[in-house]
């Protein structure tokens, strides 16, 4: 069932205290490769058929990413409640290879579950299946992983409904017709693969036929090789019109070289970014008009109720299922695109000149 994420009824409190736990931006880039846990009230859980207690792993993407840090703190706060343990881990560089040897070092000290964000929808199966097949419960969050290496997937919100928000976006931004592009992270990442093809469909629909996809680029998310990239779509196509970039760190990179380079009149911008580092670019004389978003603290909350209800037995991971998130109230576990199931977050949510400084001082 759909939910809204941004919901203004979030608590004042709740977002104090969370804000407090991500830091600021430039201590995430500081601090790759880290390790935090957070002890609740209870040791390790059996499987009762009572959420709660228990220990449980969040492996995001990469250290350094304002993002990853946020979604880190909702899966924290919601461990915190569940009376268990967290670990956080964050991978120096966004690879296969420095998550599988995280996914290892768990499997090693025994957690009861593990969430990932995935580098690479499939080299993490051999590392993921060896970790179920010792009773851990794996689900993917954020960034997909396939079927066969999870039990579930707890996704931010639609595959197909990003792809149509973000195509709509252009289309408007562009006036309908003329030269775009895709500023991307890194050419593995699942979630960004996905959305990129649910684009590329929508394109097929006649009314976006005036449109020309000129180049998927890869920042690779981080912050001066999105700047680069961004650069070289700049020369390398005089009559860009719009670029769309569904990544914080790449919509951010991309905002700053539209404006220092005064080319906001050119060529506009939209994507998915975090309202606390592109308050300063979103308006309509600005670079980036409007852009969307999910809130990434919720989508760390959901993956933590999420692993509690698989640890307990109260979910197994098959469609129909339902569990009640917290505060966040009741989800149904549905089919994803790839075979598996998943639970959706709630749809992309618009920032705009009108919005975007009541939710700057949120994340």
């Amino acid at each position: 069932m759909k939910k809204k994420v941004l919901s203004v009824l979030l608590c004042t409190a709740m977002v104090a205290a969370l804000l407090v736990g991500c830091g600021n931006n430039e201590e995430a880039t500081e601090q790759p490769a880290e390790t935090t846990e957070t002890e609740g009230e209870s040791e390790a859980a059996e499987t009762t058929g009572e959420t709660g207690g228990g220990t449980y792993a969040l492996i995001t993407k990469a250290a350094g990413n304002p993002y990853n840090e946020k979604k880190a703190a909702g899966f924290e706060e919601s461990v915190k409640e569940l009376g268990g343990t967290a670990i956080i881990r964050h991978p120096e560089k966004a690879t296969a290879e420095d998550q599988i040897t995280m996914i290892n070092e768990l499997v090693a000290q025994g957690v009861d579950s593990i969430a990932i964000a995935g580098n690479d929808f499939d080299a993490l199966q051999p590392a993921l299946r060896a970790a179920m097949d010792k009773g851990i419960k794996v689900s993917s969050v954020d960034s997909n992983v396939n079927k066969d290496s999870r039990m579930i997937f707890v996704n931010q919100a639609g595959t197909d409904q990003i792809g149509e928000t973000l195509m709509d976006a252009v289309l408007d931004l562009s006036g309908g017709e003329g030269q775009w592009a895709i500023l991307s992270a890194t050419s593995q990442a699942a979630n960004q693969n996905a959305w990129i093809e649910a684009m590329k469909k929508v394109m097929e629909d006649s009314k976006y036929s005036k449109l020309e996809l000129a180049e998927v680029a890869y920042g690779d998310d981080e912050y001066q090789k999105s700047v680069t990239q961004t650069q070289a779509l700049i020369q390398k196509y005089p009559d860009l019109k719009v670029i769309c970039a569904p990544t914080t760190v790449g919509i951010m990179a991309a905002a700053k070289v539209l404006q220092d380079e005064n080319l906001t009149d050119q060529i506009k911008l939209t994507g998915l970014g975090l309202p606390s580092e592109m308050a300063d670019y979103v308006g309509e004389d600005k670079a980036c008009p409007y852009m969307y978003l999910w809130n990434p603290i919720d989508v760390g909350r959901l993956s933590a109720f999420t692993s509690a209800a698989l640890v307990s037995g109260e979910i197994t991971g098959a469609i129909g299922e339902k569990f009640t998130a917290g505060s966040m109230g009741e989800y149904e576990i549905v089919a994803a695109a790839d075979g598996g199931t998943e639970i959706i977050v709630g749809p992309p949510f618009a920032f705009n000149a009108a919005n975007i400084d009541e939710w700057k001082s949120v994340y």
